[in-house]
């Protein structure tokens, strides 16, 4: 991203004045799925794609003056005046100075604009970018960056929850405000304990594969999934009131087969992925440790297919890329993000790699008029101050 660049922006589109830059990053998810919000394991990093902000005070209570680059759009609002801008990416700045202000810091009125690089409906938050980055931003403007890191994944988490229709677990913004370069984490979302994994896999690539299909999950396919979680959980709790069970973490294999008939089989479809998923990031994080790719490329492919046929959550174009993945011989591939189109996420050995990319261009383009966009991952760090 090129800092210059927003400086001019900003520069041109408010006083003339230059002010701080800061940056958070999008993210991959190597294996873990749909766990975040069962309280399971999630295992992402931060890549080298994301947002860029450069905000200043700007001496008024509660104005906020923000333009956004990439669309050339200005919106002028008040950030106390209850109702918030109408512009959809403007709600973004709007819930997360709200939710950092009730985190004790004393915002006041400010410029912004900023831009990014991360590849929307892709599956790489760009979303969770945006609300660390300003996070970060307000955190070291006004709050002398008293706010814990996890209290700005919270605050993130808060503004899609309350300002963007989307009830998200934590890993997207975790993972853009604690990432480091070179290395992966697994978070346990329950707990919040979370452990960084050297992740350097010599001859092999980690590619993402963009289906080119734009998915929006406000709304309810994603707000239907958890839902079935949580339904199911609640069946369970009713049969066991000597356990606590708040999220699908809280139960075991046993436990899910007794509620079977009572829940229905779509839900109970969803919640076998959610605790077979928890069991594969587990898997996953041993075989890495040990060195063993092809135990990890295997996992990935097995969450593809649960992702698939149990949680639903694939489409024609994925799967298609998936099967593409099979034919050439790469090691693990699978949906990434919150599905409904978006990326696959491939491990591949180096000498697969170009052979792998051409066939998937030329055979996708043939079955759907456009070829996939090709990203190479480059784990990087996390939220940060950058001038």
């Amino acid at each position: 991203m090129d800092i210059e660049f927003v400086r001019s922006r900003f520069i041109k589109h408010f006083d003339g004045k230059t002010g701080n830059i800061y940056a958070s990053p999008g993210r991959i998810n190597l294996i873990g799925e749909h766990t975040d919000y069962n309280g399971g394991f999630v295992f992402p990093g931060a890549v080298d794609k994301g947002i860029m902000a450069e905000m200043r005070p700007n001496g008024t209570e509660s104005t906020i003056r923000a333009y956004s680059i990439d669309l050339k759009d200005r919106v002028d609002f008040d950030f106390h005046d209850g109702k918030g801008p109408r512009a959809s990416w403007a709600r973004y700045i709007y819930g997360i100075t709200l939710e950092m202000e009730k985190l004790g810091v004393p915002v006041k009125g400010f410029n912004i604009a900023f831009a990014g690089d991360v590849p929307l409906g892709a599956g790489m938050s760009s979303s969770a970018a945006m609300e660390s980055c300003f996070a970060c931003g307000l955190n070291d403007l006004f709050g002398d960056n008293k706010v814990s890191k996890w209290d700005m994944v919270l605050a993130g988490q808060a503004t899609e929850h309350n300002y963007c229709g989307v009830n998200c677990g934590i890993m997207d913004q975790f993972a853009s405000v604690f990432g480091q370069a070179g290395k992966l984490m697994r978070l346990d979302c329950r707990s919040r304990e979370f452990e960084y994994f050297p992740f350097d896999p010599k001859g092999y690539k980690l590619v993402l594969l963009n289906s080119c299909v734009k998915h929006e999950l406000a709304g309810s396919p994603y707000n239907d999934r958890r839902n079935s979680c949580e339904n199911v959980v609640k069946h369970i709790a009713a049969k066991h009131p000597e356990g606590t069970f708040e999220t699908l973490r809280d139960c075991t294999w046993e436990q899910l087969e007794e509620v079977r008939a009572e829940v229905g089989e779509e839900d109970y479809s969803r919640a076998h992925f959610v605790l077979g998923e928890k069991d594969r990031v587990l898997a996953v994080c041993d075989a890495l440790v040990a060195g063993d790719y092809e135990t990890v490329g295997k996992k990935m492919y097995e969450t593809h297919e649960g992702l698939s046929k149990e949680y639903e959550v694939s489409c024609e174009e994925l799967d298609f890329l998936n099967d593409i993945a099979k034919e050439c011989g790469v090691t693990g591939s699978r949906i990434m993000g919150g599905g409904f189109g978006g990326c696959t996420i491939n491990l591949v050995k180096d000498e697969l790699y170009d052979d792998f990319i051409a066939t998937a261009k030329k055979k996708y383009y043939e079955k759907y008029g456009k070829a996939p966009k090709v990203y190479d991952v480059i784990i990087s760090d996390g939220s940060r101050k950058i001038c």
